[in-house]
């Protein structure tokens, strides 16, 4: 072949690293070996016995590969022959387990390429698949004497996982959902996490539960430094409420919901970065039965013996229309306040109503609420409601904060 072919990774360089070499001054070698080490310009004056050095070093080999980082190559094709060739197509194509990428900046042939002159192009391709790929490069030129050449190259590399991704969700007595998301470095060096976000479906709005206020600033969970050792696994919570418009029909959901997507932004070696997108977050919505009854206010803490008001929410979340009638039993340390075996009125499906409800306690301490009945008329059916919530009973001469 009159042209030759030259691909080569693009990289960032790596800080040098020297092995120290030294021993005590009553040894054989004296000091001769740590003034080896003084005198070598890779060292770092004054701690040369430091492995990591001060000077860059250009990669040695081709490197790992990561999902979600860029992939970028240089490509030269140079003619080491003293014949000028026409029409010098260079293509080159990225395969993947699913698919065919062309990778080339320009798919029109150069005109023609001198004696010793050289054809340049750099790729770039975002890293989505996890696997083998294989760099396909390949040039086609006209000889002088008319005759068509072409020949390629392959380049396999395998593309690895950066990170490992688990996700919970903890449902809220109230429509609110946490998110936790464990993200662990599955990588042989460490990383700076320079975003960890959740973007959430139509459905919600999402709170970042990640930052403490301390003096009127937010400061990260994690520290100043939010590095990522190997093997290393950090946690990030987010709180997703429904809004306004979703939050009447949140209690009556059923099936599979979708919540959202965690978009990962990390920096490697010498700022080089990486970024993931999780598939759609899916969980499986609660099951509340045919009624539903949640607390909408409650006080944390309350005196023995003096009443408090409570407010809850009932909603109907069958397909049919339910006549309510609210029962209110007392147990050993909560008393209901009030009239018990009243009408609520008919309830449409997916509706729902606020009632109002007083109770005191006759016991200190850290109480649940019990007691509540609600029957369906039409279908003499029962359901009751035991531990809906606790509340703090403190004798009325502690005087609360």
């Amino acid at each position: 072949y009159f042209l030759i072919f030259a691909v080569m990774r693009l990289t960032k360089p790596t800080l040098f690293t020297n092995i120290p070499v030294t021993c005590e001054e009553r040894d054989l070698p004296g000091n001769l070996f740590n003034q080896l080490m003084k005198d070598d310009p890779s060292t770092v004056k004054g701690a040369e016995t430091l492995m990591l050095g001060e000077m860059l070093t250009l990669p040695q080999n081709f490197g790992n590969i990561f999902l979600g980082e860029t992939f970028s190559s240089y490509i030269s094709v140079h003619n080491d022959s003293n014949q000028v060739v026409k029409d010098i197509l260079v293509k080159a194509d990225l395969q993947t387990s699913s698919q065919r990428l062309n990778l080339s900046a320009s798919s029109a042939a150069v005109a023609e390429l001198k004696p010793d002159c050289c054809i340049d192009d750099v790729i770039h391709h975002e890293v989505k698949e996890i696997g083998t790929h294989i760099l396909v490069c390949a040039v086609s030129y006209t000889m002088q004497t008319g005759e068509k050449m072409y020949f390629r190259k392959f380049f396999k590399f395998q593309v690895l996982k950066p990170l490992d991704v688990k996700t919970k969700f903890y449902n809220a007595e109230t429509d609110e959902v946490f998110l936790e998301a464990q993200i662990q470095n599955i990588t042989t060096s460490p990383m700076f996490m320079e975003k960890v976000s959740l973007e959430p479906s139509m459905m919600y709005n999402v709170a970042e539960l990640n930052t403490v206020d301390t003096i009127g600033e937010s400061e990260s969970t994690f520290g100043s430094r939010t590095y990522l050792q190997p093997m290393d696994t950090r946690q990030y919570l987010y709180c997703l409420k429904p809004k306004q418009e979703f939050a009447e029909k949140a209690g009556v959901i059923k099936g599979v919901t979708v919540i959202g997507k965690l978009d990962i932004v990390w920096k490697t070696n010498l700022g080089e970065r990486g970024r993931l997108q999780t598939s759609q977050l899916q969980r499986m919505a609660p099951g509340y039965g045919d009624v539903r009854l949640s607390l909408e206010t409650i006080p944390d803490t309350v005196n023995l013996e003096e009443p408090f008001d409570i407010t809850c929410k009932i909603t109907n979340c069958s397909e049919r229309t339910m006549d309510l009638v609210l029962e209110m039993c007392n147990t050993n340390s909560i008393h209901w306040c009030g009239v018990s075996g009243r009408q609520l009125g008919k309830l449409h499906p997916s509706s729902s109503l606020h009632l109002a409800l007083t109770l005191l306690s006759s016991v200190q301490g850290l109480q649940s609420v019990s007691g509540l009945r609600l029957t369906d008329t039409f279908l003499k059916r029962t359901y009751e409601y035991d531990d809906i919530a606790q509340v703090c009973v403190v004798s009325s001469e502690v005087k609360q904060n």
